[in-house]
């Protein structure tokens, strides 16, 4: 028989002998259940705080300061690069933040917007603003030879795509279409869609398309050397040798060059001093596309007029030292 006091208990609690050990008394029920409530309210603030702000025009130069050279460092560049402090505080700073992403965090930023972060620009970046695209070393499609982006720049205007990903290969197609459709008139101009026997060169002598396959993980760039016989049949001919397959490490420029997502593509407008001076990422808008062609035209028509001005001057001087 119980005791008077477990008898009080159980009247306090209010249930069957048998499970008033297991159960709380109803103010702790209640006090529980205010602050699930709570924190349900808070959750569901959070949610809609987290809600994807609306795009905007990007709003800054993309590209790193220093002009990019092809010359390999040596041994003592590199040891004076490892020895500088501010260098090395800016890297550690970079891996912190890196360490502090989920492994999806990539992925799971494209639900919001597509993986889109900014609008490209309607305009060009002006020429004083402009930053310097890095130095890119890869192998090429036609022969499998070492390419730097720096050499194919020169003196040439280049929409540069940028992919990793199947998504990201159908972006940079998407967005690039109707420039490459009007300076490299083929029969289909889509990187994934083009006859790969066209060997139509561009119909303008001063635009290329560079497209450089970017694998940083040794496992997906040896898996993806695998398929090179595929690519190459899928990979129009004239754009075999801008093709680029490259390993190289992009991780302490990403931000400087806006690719903060590497699950989407990324498309730039470089001059001839290698500067960059459009750029777009992951989907393409329409006006986005309209908005690289007036871009390249731009920049094509102010290149050969300064061609021109430099061959009239060779002329005068040359008629100059005859007379």
């Amino acid at each position: 028989m119980l005791s008077s006091i477990s008898r009080r208990s159980l009247r306090q609690w209010n249930l069957p002998g048998s499970l008033a050990v297991y159960s709380k008394p109803a103010s702790l029920s209640t006090k529980t259940s205010t602050q699930e409530k709570l924190k349900l309210k808070e959750i569901v603030e959070d949610d809609a705080a987290s809600e994807p702000e609306p795009l905007s025009y990007l709003k800054r130069p993309l590209g790193v300061k220093e002009r990019p050279t092809t010359y390999l460092k040596s041994w003592t560049e590199k040891r004076n690069e490892l020895m500088d402090q501010d260098k090395r505080l800016a890297q550690r700073k970079h891996l912190v933040k890196e360490a502090s992403k989920g492994y999806f965090h990539d992925l799971n930023r494209t639900r919001h917007h597509g993986g889109k972060t900014w609008i490209a620009p309607n305009v060009l970046i002006r020429e004083d603003k402009a930053l310097y695209f890095p130095n890119i070393v890869g192998t090429t499609l036609d022969a499998g030879s070492k390419a730097h982006t720096t050499d194919l720049f020169k003196d040439r205007i280049s929409v540069v795509g940028i992919l990793s990903t199947a998504i990201s290969q159908h972006q940079v197609a998407h967005c690039v279409e109707p420039v490459n459709s009007l300076f490299i008139p083929t029969n289909s101009t889509s990187p994934t869609m083009s006859s790969p026997t066209s060997p139509t060169p561009s119909s303008h002598p001063l635009y290329q398309h560079i497209l450089i396959n970017h694998q940083p993980n040794l496992l997906k760039s040896f898996l993806v050397s695998l398929f090179l016989s595929s690519i190459r049949r899928t990979i129009p001919a004239y754009l075999h040798p801008t093709y680029l397959l490259s390993t190289y490490n992009l991780e302490y420029v990403r931000e400087e060059m806006g690719m903060v997502n590497d699950r989407v593509g990324y498309v730039y407008l470089v001059d001839g001093q290698g500067r960059i001076r459009w750029a777009a990422c992951a989907d393409a808008k329409e006006e986005e596309r309209k908005a690289l062609v007036n871009c390249v035209r731009v920049l094509l028509e102010r290149t050969e007029g300064n061609m021109r001005g430099v061959k009239d001057e060779g002329r005068k001087a040359g008629g100059a030292s005859a007379d």
